[in-house]
């Protein structure tokens, strides 16, 4: 999962923003610097946002020498995707469909307490009849 960001150069400095998430601006000295921070500021602020239950925008592709793709962390991208896979189904439902504890179901939609093991995903995928694809780029 991933978001696209905007950086210009201007003077001395790469100033980075998100066009989907008005909250995130930052900057670096070099463009590779700017791309790091950008990572540390998305990733910290979707972990922020969906901490206080706000609502996540909308991804849209971006296209132009000045746009790149920065991308979620895993166990972010992983936690989002649960939420959004659930659908309908209230926790206490995904739990008793996993065999496991609201507790432990309720961590992995949590992005700041999300750590899951690969045979957990696994299970995850089974019980709702998706594919899983792990992929190295």
């Amino acid at each position: 999962m991933h978001f696209y960001a905007k950086i210009n150069k201007l003077n001395d400095i790469y100033l980075v923003t998100f066009p989907d998430i008005k909250n995130i601006n930052t900057y670096g000295s070099t463009l590779d610097e700017a791309i790091q921070n950008a990572s540390e500021a998305l990733n910290g602020c979707i972990v922020s946002d969906f901490s206080r239950g706000f609502k996540l925008p909308e991804r849209k592709e971006y296209s132009g020498k000045e746009y790149y793709k920065i991308s979620l962390l895993p166990h972010i991208s992983l936690a989002l995707q649960l939420r959004g896979l659930r659908g309908n189904k209230t926790q206490i439902e995904m739990a008793r469909l996993l065999g496991v504890s609201y507790q432990a179901y309720q961590k992995l939609e949590n992005p700041s307490k999300s750590n899951p093991t690969i045979k957990t995903i696994e299970k995850v995928s089974k019980s709702l009849n998706k594919e899983l694809i792990f992929k190295f780029v």
